[in-house]
């Protein structure tokens, strides 16, 4: 299930792997022959990988639709940062997507690499009609709406957040 792009190698975790993730950084990075040098997992961050690993756990094989995937960059193997899907497509066939980076990576194009490689894949799946994003207003959503906007997301209109959507 990886996905290449002309920098990144682009992964799902397995639930094991999440786990390491959460509880033994080292262990993971040796296990995948890498460097982590994405978001520090602390705090709220590390509430939502901790929330997803327990939903990927509990999904069997449709795991990918709620493990994060890391962004790992194909020259020296750093994981750059990551992607997660927040859960299978509902009914509508919408899936949302969430992303971030380790901040030595901020404007060099990792995440737009990503997030297109990322949306490719999704609306390859049967059951996926539409990816949908939230991010801050801004002017603190400035960088995540650019990302967005570069992968050929428009805005979506709802009742409250700022939501952008890509079909």
């Amino acid at each position: 299930m990886h996905r290449l792009t002309p920098r990144l190698s682009i992964f799902p975790l397995s639930p094991a792997q999440m786990q390491l993730w959460v509880h033994d950084l080292p262990a993971l990075e040796a296990a995948l022959g890498c460097t982590y040098r994405g978001e520090p997992l602390s705090g709220p961050f590390l509430q939502v990988v901790c929330a997803q690993a327990s939903a990927a756990a509990a999904a069997g094989t449709n795991y990918m639709w709620h493990s994060f995937w890391l962004l790992m960059r194909r020259s020296d193997r750093s994981i750059v940062g990551s992607a997660v899907w927040k859960g299978a497509p509902d009914a509508s066939g919408r899936v949302e997507i969430g992303y971030g980076l380790g901040q030595a990576f901020y404007h060099q194009g990792y995440m737009t690499e990503a997030v297109s490689e990322l949306c490719r894949w999704a609306l390859d799946q049967p059951a996926v009609t539409s990816v949908l994003a939230e991010t801050d207003p801004l002017p603190q959503g400035a960088a995540s709406q650019r990302v967005l906007k570069r992968c050929g997301f428009l805005p979506y209109p709802q009742k409250s957040g700022c939501w952008w959507c890509l079909k």
